[in-house]
């Protein structure tokens, strides 16, 4: 059983300690020390992507913790808690939890661990994988990238996702693309841009899967292709600049560790991103679509529409929209359904029929919510969710466990409500007196 995991940096949870301590031979990774500890390393790393909660990751740690003793000194054995260092995790493609990972000879192409989740199966697969690593070594092959002129001209499979640029086909790639580039002047002889090139090379492909190719690595040849050098100022190498439509060229002046690179391509990704949809519940597709596919989905219940009219529900969907905007970096899912169409799921989340409009926060994984107890304003759902991003506030486990019965309904037609017609009542054949004297 896999437990889905997003790239967001903030999560709904109970507070759980590590699985880990510095009295374990597990060395705890995080993305401070993850560079220079496993990427700058000529040791073989097995490194677990774990996160506190996961039962599946509570039973392998002590297999993880008597692998890592058998194998101290001889090979590195980590573990990083992806629930807190999500940004790690979401580098690596960790999808599920726990996800293990051997970092052999080539550290940018990380292996992943598919044996058994015993002791004895760990270390049987780390013996196997430093075999391999030394007699690569003893062949002359060291597995890594190779770099300079040569290697950018060969069209090899390594930089197969950093787009070459010239001055013949700049303007049109970068200056009339809606897409976010970063691109790097290089010289061929320069040692900085040899060393970085793995790291950009290896950026590139992990930049191009998880922006959908939104944000795109390139590399201009700066003693080739001079009119672009001097058009923006180019006087030392490697130069690293960022373009976005509209926009002046800014300098990149962050670390040059494919985690840096990452990281700053998925920070301009989100900034450019546009805010996610708001959705009706109509179905049930609809909650457990979006609930399962991010990390929290944000429901309201708003009031009837015969209690708002078309413009009273409006101006509370504008109020989810700006909210939306201002946390989608998030990556949440936003959801809203009308007082009462949803009767089981507003039960299951403690809403009950009264107080709307209503909010609540729920991890679909954890199935546990979070509700807004403060005003359905900007102001009081930003305090709400603000609090959420930080781990703080009260949850409570969804009743009955799981998602109830979602009713199909016709979605919202835009307009006011009306209320249902009724028969008129023709009294012109009745009697009255009569039927006064029969009642008496």
């Amino acid at each position: 059983l896999l437990f889905i995991v997003g790239t967001v940096s903030c999560t709904l949870f109970l507070a759980v300690n590590s699985l880990y301590s510095a009295s374990d031979d597990v060395i705890e990774l995080t993305p401070t020390n993850f560079n220079k500890e496993v990427i700058q390393s000529e040791s073989l790393w097995l490194v677990e992507f774990y996160a506190p909660w996961c039962g599946h990751c509570q039973r392998l740690t002590p297999e993880w913790k008597k692998a890592a003793t058998a194998l101290k000194g001889v090979v590195k054995v980590g573990a990083v808690d992806a629930d807190k260092h999500q940004s790690l995790g979401g580098q690596y493609g960790v999808r599920g939890f726990p996800t293990i990972k051997i970092f052999g000879a080539n550290k940018n192409k990380a292996e992943d661990y598919q044996g058994g989740r015993t002791s004895d199966a760990i270390v049987d697969a780390a013996l196997s994988a430093l075999r391999s690593l030394v007699k690569e070594r003893l062949s002359g092959r060291s597995g890594g990238y190779s770099s300079g002129k040569q290697s950018r001209e060969s069209g090899g499979g390594d930089k197969k996702d950093v787009i070459e640029l010239t001055d013949d086909s700049f303007d049109k790639n970068v200056i009339n693309s809606d897409d976010v580039w970063m691109v790097e002047f290089y010289a061929p002889w320069c040692g900085h841009c040899k060393n970085l090139e793995p790291e950009w090379a290896a950026a590139a492909t992990e930049v191009k899967e998880q922006t959908k190719g939104k944000v795109k690595l390139a590399a201009v040849d700066a003693t080739v292709n001079q009119m672009l050098a001097s058009r923006y100022g180019i006087r030392g190498f490697p130069t690293i600049k960022i373009f976005q439509k509209g926009e002046d060229p800014v300098d990149y002046d962050g670390g040059r560790t494919r985690s840096d690179i990452i990281a700053r391509a998925l920070d301009l990704f989100s900034d450019n991103a546009p805010p996610p949809e708001l959705l009706e519940i109509i179905s049930e597709d609809v909650l457990k679509s979006t609930c399962d596919a991010h990390q929290l989905c944000i429901i309201s219940v708003l009031p009837h529409i015969l209690d708002t009219g078309a413009s009273g529900r409006n101006s509370y969907l504008d109020v989810m929209l700006k909210m939306a905007e201002k946390y989608k970096k998030k990556m949440w899912g936003w959801l809203w359904t009308e007082a009462g169409a949803q009767s089981d799921l507003e039960s299951s989340l403690g809403i009950g029929g009264f107080g709307y409009p209503a909010m609540a926060a729920v991890n679909a994984r954890k199935m546990k919510f979070a509700l807004l107890k403060g005003s359905f304003s900007e102001q009081g759902i930003n305090e709400f969710l603000r609090e959420l991003s930080v781990g703080r506030g009260s949850t409570a486990p969804v009743g009955g466990g799981a998602f109830p019965r979602i009713h199909s309904v016709e979605p919202w037609d835009g307009k006011d409500g009306e209320l249902p017609v009724e028969d008129d009542i023709d009294l012109s054949d009745v009697d009255l007196d009569d039927w006064d004297k029969d009642e008496l």
